[in-house]
């Protein structure tokens, strides 16, 4: 009987590549969001330093000022966006919009 062959050493793995979700859709100005994300064609990016949340809806980007809301989780569901915050839940449509 012939003696095992020693195996071949592993090769090294490649490093993984970032995930490349194409250019910010946000303001530019705000920077890079603490959170953000995305349910359906409805998505979000939260700004606390700036204290506003954005949110793209298709082709259309709003902004929204949050107050002393600090932005958690988020439900999206049949065209709204609700948060959860510190405060509770938060809905889109009750934090003002600003230009």
């Amino acid at each position: 009987m012939e003696p095992m062959k020693p195996m071949e050493p592993m090769k090294p793995m490649e490093p993984m590549k970032p995930l490349d979700f194409g250019p910010p859709w946000w303001p530019k100005e705000l920077g890079q969001p603490a959170s953000s994300g995305g349910q359906n064609d409805i998505h979000y990016a939260f700004f606390p330093e700036a204290r506003r949340l954005a949110i793209r809806r298709g082709d259309t980007v709003t902004l929204h000022d949050t107050g002393d809301h600090r932005i958690g989780g988020v439900q999206a569901q049949g065209g709204s966006m609700r948060f959860t915050s510190q405060s509770g839940e938060v809905r889109v449509e009750d934090l003002p919009q600003v230009k």
